[in-house]
């Protein structure tokens, strides 16, 4: 069955044209101009992949993004002519998988569509190994739960990956490009920002101070490290 991708845009001739363009690569493709027919399209037909332009009008792609994650939808693609590179990576942050600056080139979008749908697949039947335990911390990748102590830590998907990856490796210092690559996957092409972000945003989940961090420590100029 072909992969379906909702393509979000308000410029008609960039509908058109993008569609046209990749029904011809073989993806079934719907096309909506603003933020309330997408979030109607995404409840009602869910797609496998969703095209999303920043600058909607009305409500904008940030937000609309937000709608989308808040019920765990589908990956989502940014398009953007905005390179305010703060706009990209916060895009990230809300959940987003990737993003693309207009005008994108058509075989840099697909090798991206591409790298997204392979990502997306190989997450929904991974290997569930046993539970990490570091100190008082435990993460049970099968019940993609988190808990410090008895307490329930709630993680979106990829703060529970990163933090994942660094239990694996308690003691030992993790890159910041072995993070891109182990949790954002190889074929990602964006900034090592996100990175930064993320570790943000995890800090404030799991550490009592998260301007003074004691569990996830940042060895500069290298990577960081889950304090065992």
């Amino acid at each position: 069955m072909a992969t379906s991708i909702l393509l979000i845009d308000d410029d008609p001739l960039l509908r058109r044209s993008l569609a046209f363009n990749l029904e011809r690569a073989g993806y079934l493709v719907s096309s909506v101009a603003n933020a309330e027919e997408a979030l109607e399209h995404v409840r009602n037909v869910p797609p496998d992949l969703v095209l999303l332009d920043i600058g909607l009008p009305g409500m904008d792609g940030l937000d609309t993004l937000r709608h989308i994650r808040a019920h765990m939808g589908p990956p989502v693609i940014f398009l953007t002519a905005r390179r305010r590179e703060m706009d990209q990576v916060l895009g990230l942050e809300l959940g987003a998988d990737d993003y693309v600056t207009k005008p994108f080139d058509l075989d840099v979008l697909l090798a991206r569509i591409k790298a997204v749908i392979r990502r997306s697949h190989s997450a929904l039947s991974p290997a569930k190994p046993d539970p990490l335990v570091v100190g008082d911390l435990t993460i049970n990748a099968a019940a993609h739960s988190v808990t410090i102590g008895e307490q329930l830590v709630d993680l979106p998907p990829r703060e529970f990956d990163l933090l994942y990856v660094l239990a694996a490796e308690a003691g030992r210092v993790v890159s910041v490009d072995d993070l891109l690559e182990r949790v954002w996957g190889t074929g990602y092409e964006g900034e090592s920002q996100v990175v930064y972000v993320h570790i943000r945003w995890l800090r404030e989940k799991v550490e009592l101070e998260p301007h003074h961090p004691r569990r996830i420590v940042t060895v500069r100029g290298v990577g960081y490290k889950l304090e065992p």
